[in-house]
Parts: C-alpha cells; structure tokens; sequence
C-alpha cells in the first residue's frame, strides 16, 4: 500500500466518528451532476441560458434572536430549464419585520414599473413581472398578519421596495363589574 492512500485511509478512519463523510461525498457528487447538468444545457442551447445563474441561501438574526435562512436566486436545482413553467426567475427578497411594519426589498432590475404585478393577503405579497426582455415570480410568506388595504410600494433603479402595515392586536378592555 502506498504512503498516500494509508494516510487517507487513516484519515478517514480517525475522523469517521466525527464526520459522516460518506454522507459528504454524496452531496459533492450530487453537487457535481447538478453542474455537469447546467453546463451541458448551456451547451445544448446558448440563447436559451445569457444571463448567470444565481441561487443560495442569505441568513440573518431575526427580531427574536434566531436565525431566518431563505433561500434566493433566480433558479433553483429542481427549476433548471423550467423558468417557463413556473413563472419566471425568482428575485433577489429581503424582508425585515418591524414592530408596526414589514420591509420587503426586492431587486427586478431590467423592467419597467408598469410590467409589475403586486398581489397582497393577510400572509401572503406576490410579484409577478412578465415584460418582453425578463420574467420574474416570487411569492413571499410574511412573518406576520397584514392589512392589504395599506400597502405601499415604490420602484426605483430596479428596486422593488414595499412596506406593508401589520394588523396591531388590540388590548381588550375589560370592564369593572360591579359586585352587589
């Protein structure tokens, strides 16, 4: 046995208790047929894929001290080849929770203001852009109840920014009852 493959094999051996590492190699080999995948559809059709693909994960610490991880991109590994199918690319979102309001930042850069659909519920803020040049869909789950009536959005240098006013729970009074 050569030096290289014992010092490997006794490598894995003194940290197979620590790691799974046959659980590593599958995501990296997962990971590999993704992008073999994504560069032999470049290959195959060149006009069909002339902008980058984007897709990731964004972590903060949310209000209450813990993480919110979400994902972003304007793919995702299941949407390869199918942004057709589900709307569009999906948009770069933040979304930041204030104590009377939420914040939600989206960049859809390359389209005009008038190409956006905004839809709002209680829970739910939905955009949609279909314009010639670029189409984008994006349905965002707000962390908190929302009154859709007092929406305001604005967009500028391709930055959707929009505030939507949360429902405040009102204290319920109680009334004094009189003991006779």
């Amino acid at each position: 046995m050569n030096s290289k493959k014992k010092r490997r094999d006794d490598w894995r051996r003194d940290f197979s208790d620590f790691f799974a590492l046959d659980e590593i190699d599958d995501e990296f080999e997962r990971m590999k047929e993704y992008m073999d995948r994504i560069v032999h559809r470049l290959m195959e059709s060149e006009s069909e894929y002339e902008k980058p693909f984007v897709y990731g994960f964004s972590m903060r610490v949310g209000p209450d001290g813990k993480p919110q991880i979400r994902q972003f991109g304007n793919t995702k590994p299941w949407a390869v080849g199918r942004e057709e199918e589900i709307g569009g690319r999906e948009p770069l979102t933040d979304i930041i929770e204030g104590v009377k309001t939420i914040s939600v930042t989206i960049e859809i850069p390359g389209v005009e203001k008038d190409d956006i659909e905004l839809d709002t519920t209680e829970y739910m803020l939905t955009i949609s852009v279909d314009a010639p040049q670029r189409r984008y869909y994006k349905e965002v789950e707000l962390p908190s109840k929302v009154n859709p009536e007092l929406t305001k959005a604005t967009y500028k240098n391709g930055v959707l920014d929009i505030i939507l006013e949360k429902v405040v729970k009102k204290d319920k009074k109680g009334k004094k009852i009189p003991i006779g």
